[in-house]
């Protein structure tokens, strides 16, 4: 396989002042390297060359051959039948590196690199390569909506000649077949402009025999397949396929019963994000999580002329809604911060919108869910952003607010005629739901605004009459307060700053799309009418005073009739749900800890600890209950909280100081919780540890001395605790935990499987790995712990890492073992970590560090006899020890051009270092010769002039060779006790008269 090796070529178009991001340079570092292994070989000796090195690097060889078919079609035929051959993977890391190439750079993609995508894509699907659908589906997501560029309408032709001729293939994969006719419907609607007419026939043609063909799996795409039909509907292709599901169902498919099975099927997240590309959901992404109110316009002006400035555009904005509604869907603690909501990113899509057309389609976009919405299965989530934006806007920009409504009350009976009856039930679900989960207390105030005309007003007060009556909306929550809640003057509006205050959604904090059955009633009389009659006053009491006395009393009062754990659950659950989370101060005293206890939910962990079998069995299940609803997420870590407070309390109540040091942390109640709910151990810690971060990092700091004390075999060195930890503490808190560990009273890490765990921390954010380097410099880690991961440290890439280690190599001697490690780093001109340790060990340990560099290089030469140069063990490293000679002689270039700008070339005339550069010159290839010239012209010619080799040899070899012929004593003396040279660098600070 003969290939010229050439400049590297671009996978990417880039722009003069553009830099080279990671993921170019790794592909173009793979490409050299490959280019390396093949040229000027044969195809023979490439084969032989490319499977000696797909075993060492096999990534690194595959990204390289990846590359040449991305960006050289020349070669590309060639190049991909090697691929396949020498790939120890069936091609899987090729596939998870493409689908993350496309995910992050397509719209970087060189023109070439593109249309080489799609010949790699038939080739894969051609050879049956598993894994090549996902790649389809993560390059189709480009085919985007409302496009009709040239480059996106390539993208959407390409991928469907591949579909139609690869059809045999297509049709093993029922989720594939969904998303192909999910993206190609959205398409059609798009392609209506003359230029495109034979494109748009050939989609229509492909999609109408795929739904034809796989309806049972087209099913599973549920009410948003509905949406995009009507969108078609005109085409009479699709109006034929209308007329079947209206009236013949079961010629498409013997299951199927009626239209309403799809419209009251939720459809799923994947392919509401499918219809926007990576980018934009980036975008988005940052949008609703990231951006203040006050500094959202800036970014919304700039996402309108990235994505909403063309005609054909517009059609866009349902996209952009479904996946709003569908798929963003915030924490609560989101929904109560200074972040711009969902519902004020639609308004502005919707106010923004240009086109009568789009504007409806975005209407229905925003309604869809409502229309058929059943509690037991779809999400209030999906329902609340339209509300918020009616019940918002109504002040500043009430005709948003009215033609909602007016849209709202046309659809139950336009929608379908024939299911009015049904639109109008989901309709009145949706509005149900959103007053029992208080989204808004009362609808009465939105329905009947003055600022409405009369018309409106009346239309809408017929349609929903039932929210309407004497100021109560159904539920019963009434109306009071509503005329004197104030605004904040930094609401989330559209382009004004006065709103109504931002409303909290409480108790749905699912984000998972859980069935809403399962988020319990908490109204008192239901909870009190679980119980048992002999129970409800005490339950009544608890729900009154919310304390610790009152939730004793009920669990004691606990008799045969027992509750029901789920009674208990739910009732623990209401009563905490108001109260204030755990929080202390950072130094807690014991009066302070006692009052935290006063909490009911502690009462339980008491009866938990001290009551009977039938009290304890009863309050194990009431956990278990709890956990499964996810009611009380503070649970796991109020029980660690407790525990703690309990074993405080227990050694200061021990005066004698013997008995004191025997009171034992109750470590087997935690245990046996985490048996009972069939937790890990150490996972149900890290849940816990990252609920309790989610709350206050000063319990968190509290509790880890304790844990890593009594459960230290699990914890020890765990990545995903540590994790949560140094992300949740400030400077002040690591300073906690540092002095604790230099008491001796917390130790966090043990040597076992170090190596994992820091290689896992490097990809952490840079206060987290400096608390994480904090902390293992307090522990005394020892520096051989660490040796192994400093050939894989990349000076750009794990900066917090290389600079501690640097710092702790600072603090060593030179050794065999460290000097071999570092030389394995690869070379890099803008890599000084290598130079940085050496010269710095050169100003104190010189002729030490000149023996061990010449040893090294020695070593990297099997053809060098082992009786020339002759060491004590502890200088002897083995020669078939990385690094290799490349590298040394490298890293040592780079160490002479330090020395050259330093003008201090002594460690290179040191005979030692004399013989080996003779040495390795003698047994270097003419390409090293050439490579590293100017290193080996320090070696010289001849015998050193008497007068220099006097001079070396009194103050540099001497030592040296008495310790080469002296005994094994004073070979070991020398060795530890060894005189330091006086250092040659300037002081920091000088002491002057």
């Amino acid at each position: 396989m003969e290939q010229t090796k050439a400049s590297s070529p671009k996978l990417f178009v880039c722009t003069a002042i553009e830099n080279k991001d990671e993921i170019e340079e790794r592909y173009e570092r793979a490409y050299v390297y490959f280019q390396s292994l093949v040229a000027d070989c044969s195809e023979k000796e490439a084969h032989d060359a490319l499977n000696n090195a797909v075993c060492k690097n096999h990534e690194e060889v595959s990204l390289g051959m990846l590359m040449s078919i991305l960006t050289e079609p020349h070669n590309s035929t060639k190049c991909y039948r090697d691929l396949t051959l020498i790939s120890r993977d069936g091609l899987t890391c090729v596939l998870n590196n493409l689908s993350n190439l496309i995910l992050e750079r397509y719209l970087k993609f060189q023109e070439t690199t593109r249309n080489q995508l799609v010949w790699l894509i038939k080739e894969m699907i051609r050879n049956a390569v598993n894994g090549v659908d996902s790649v389809c589906w993560n390059l189709m997501r480009y085919a985007s909506g409302g496009d009709i560029t040239p480059k996106n309408i390539f993208l959407v032709e390409s991928l469907l000649d591949v579909y139609i001729d690869s059809k045999s293939w297509l049709d093993k994969f029922p989720v594939l077949i969904c998303m192909v006719v999910y993206t190609y419907l959205r398409l059609i609607e798009d392609h209506n402009v003359p230029h495109l007419i034979a494109l748009r026939q050939k989609e229509v043609n492909f999609v109408i025999a795929l739904i034809r063909e796989h309806f049972d799996e087209i099913l599973s795409l549920g009410r948003d397949l509905v949406r995009l039909l009507q969108n078609v509907a005109r085409i009479p292709e699709f109006n034929q396929l209308w007329q079947d599901i209206l009236l013949n169902p079961k010629t498409l498919s013997p299951t199927f019963t009626n239209v309403l099975q799809l419209l009251q099927t939720r459809t799923s997240r994947r392919y509401l994000q499918s219809r926007l590309t990576p980018d934009m959901e980036r975008k988005l992404v940052f949008l609703t999580s990231q951006v203040r109110f006050g500094h959202h316009k800036k970014y919304q002006e700039w996402f309108q002329r990235q994505y909403l400035a063309t005609p054909e555009s517009q059609s866009l904005r349902s996209d952009m809604i479904r996946f709003i509604v569908g798929v963003i869907h915030p924490t609560n603690e989101l929904l109560c911060s200074d972040i711009i909501p969902r519902w004020a990113v639609i308004g502005w899509l919707l106010t923004t919108c240009t086109s009568n057309v789009a504007a409806s389609n975005a209407k229905l976009a925003l309604f869809y869910d409502w229309l058929f919405y059943d509690p037991e299965k779809d999400n209030i989530m999906n329902i609340e952003p339209a509300i918020l934006v009616m019940h918002h806007s109504m002040r500043s920009h009430p005709a948003v607010t009215a033609t909602l409504l007016d849209f709202l009350c046309r659809i139950i009976p336009n929608f379908y005629p024939s299911f009015a009856d049904k639109v109008r039930q989901g309709i009145f679900n949706s509005l149900q739901q959103i007053i029992e989960k208080r989204v808004l207390p009362n609808l009465q105030p939105l329905f009947d605004s003055p600022k409405l005309d009369r018309e409106l007003r009346t239309t809408v007060r017929e349609t929903f009459k039932e929210f309407c009556s004497n100021g109560e909306g159904v539920s019963g929550f009434k109306e009071e307060g509503m005329d004197d809640v104030t605004r904040g003057p930094d609401e989330p509006a559209f382009s004004d700053d006065e709103d109504d205050p931002m409303p909290i959604i409480a108790e749905d904090t699912d984000d998972d799309d859980l069935p809403l059955s399962e988020v319990r009633a908490r109204e008192r009389p239901e909870l009190a009418a679980a119980l048992p009659s002999a129970l409800r006053p005490f339950a009544e009491t608890l729900l009154d005073e919310r304390t610790a006395a009152a939730a004793t009393a009920l669990l004691n009062a606990c008799n045969p009739p027992m509750p029901t754990p789920t009674a208990l659950a739910d009732l623990f659950a209401a009563v905490l749900q108001d109260l204030p989370p755990l929080k202390i101060s950072s130094n807690p005293s014991s009066a302070e800890l006692d009052l935290k206890l006063s909490s009911p939910i502690f009462s339980m962990f008491d009866l938990l600890q001290s009551g009977a079998s039938d009290s304890k069995k009863l309050i194990s299940e009431t956990f278990k209950e709890i956990y499964a609803q996810n009611s009380i997420p503070s649970l796991g870590y109020s029980l660690l909280f407790y525990l703690k407070v309990c074993y405080e309390r227990d050694r200061r109540a021990e005066r004698d100081p013997a008995k004191k040091r025997n009171v034992k942390f109750k470590m087997d109640i935690y245990k046996s919780y985490c048996s009972n709910l069939e937790l890990k151990l150490v996972e149900s810690l890290a849940d816990d540890f990252e609920k309790c971060q989610e709350c206050d990092s000063n319990v968190l700091i509290w509790l880890v001395p304790d844990v890593y004390r009594e459960f230290k075999e699990q914890v020890q060195n765990h990545v995903r605790l540590l994790h949560i930890i140094v992300s949740t503490i400030d400077a002040g808190q690591l300073q906690r935990l540092v002095c604790l560990t230099l008491q001796g009273n917390l130790m966090m890490f043990k040597t076992d499987d170090f190596t994992t765990m820091l290689s896992t921390s490097l990809s952490w954010e840079t206060f987290e790995q400096y608390c994480l380097w904090q902390l293992l410099t307090a522990h005394e880690i020892s520096v051989d712990d660490v040796l192994p991961i400093i050939p894989k440290l990349s000076y750009k890439e794990h900066a917090e890492a290389l600079t501690s280690v640097l710092l702790m190599l600072k603090q060593e001697r030179p050794t065999p073992d460290v000097l071999r490690q570092i030389f394995c780093r690869e070379i890099d001109d803008g890599d000084t970590f290598v130079v940085s340790t050496v010269m710095y060990w050169c100003q104190d340990y010189e002729d030490k560090v000149a023996d061990l560099l010449a040893v090294l290089l020695s070593t990297r030469y099997p053809g060098t006899s082992p009786n020339k140069r002759k060491r004590p063990g502890k200088h002897t490293i083995p020669p078939n020890a990385p690094p290799s000679a490349e590298l040394v002689l490298g890293h040592l270039e780079q160490i002479r051009v330090c020395c050259v700008e330093q003008d201090d070339m002594s460690i290179f005339n040191m005979e030692c270092m004399q013989k080996a550069l003779q040495q390795s010159q003698s047994n270097s290839s003419e390409t090293l010769k050439r490579q590293y010239m100017d290193l080996f012209s320090l070696a010289w010619e001849d015998e050193l002039p008497m007068l220099r080799r006097a001079r070396k040899l009194a103050s540099n070899s001497m030592p040296l060779n008495a310790n080469l012929h002296s005994s094994n004593e004073d070979s070991e003396e020398e060795e530890i006790v060894k005189p330091k040279q006086a250092k040659r660098r300037k002081k920091a600070i000088s002491d002057s008269d």
